[in-house]
């Protein structure tokens, strides 16, 4: 996930990331965030990455996005503006709560990021669901879950076996842009 706060140079980073892998661009109040967005579409087809823009389907069509990634609060509306579009567009979901991975089935979701797992720099203080919460969360979830939050490598192995889909990160993919 992109953040300019806490991952000054997303294009380095993405250029690492795996094949396959997908990259939310989410800068929500960026007025350059149409650009960046741009800028990341080459380098994201270029190496058989998702390009998916957060909370702005109209701007996820028009960039050509292949997907959209829907703040919490966008699944309690419960419509589906994007539909006309989701049929080739993959649609994820920020869950907090089981509330919240069953609102992103309901409405068409193909995954949905569940966090804080664990203590994160973006929400310092906030509560977290923690290892054990998490695993309990996932294994009933209605649709593949993947972790967010405080995830690091060394952190990530506490999720083994966990039987999510896979991590998504901000902060540890900085260490990615340095190196």
């Amino acid at each position: 996930m992109t953040d300019r706060l806490r991952l000054a140079d997303p294009l380095t980073a993405v250029g690492r990331l795996p094949r396959g892998a997908a990259v939310i661009v989410r800068e929500f109040a960026a007025a350059d965030r149409a650009r960046l967005a741009a800028r990341l579409r080459p380098i994201c087809r270029r190496r058989g990455l998702r390009l998916l823009i957060a909370g702005d389907w109209r701007q996820a069509a028009t960039l050509r996005a292949d997907g959209l990634h829907l703040p919490e609060h966008q699944l309690r509306r419960g419509s589906r503006p994007w539909a006309g579009y989701a049929r080739h567009w993959l649609i994820t979901a920020a869950a907090h709560s089981r509330l919240a991975l069953r609102q992103a089935m309901t409405i068409g979701c193909d995954a949905a990021l569940l966090s804080p797992v664990f203590p994160t720099a973006s929400h310092p203080g906030q509560p977290v669901l923690g290892a054990l919460r998490f695993v309990r969360l996932v294994r009933t979830a209605p649709l593949p879950v993947y972790a967010l939050g405080g995830i690091t490598a060394l952190t990530a192995v506490r999720l083994a076996g966990s039987g999510a889909a896979g991590f998504a990160a901000i902060g540890g993919l900085s260490s990615m842009s340095r190196s």
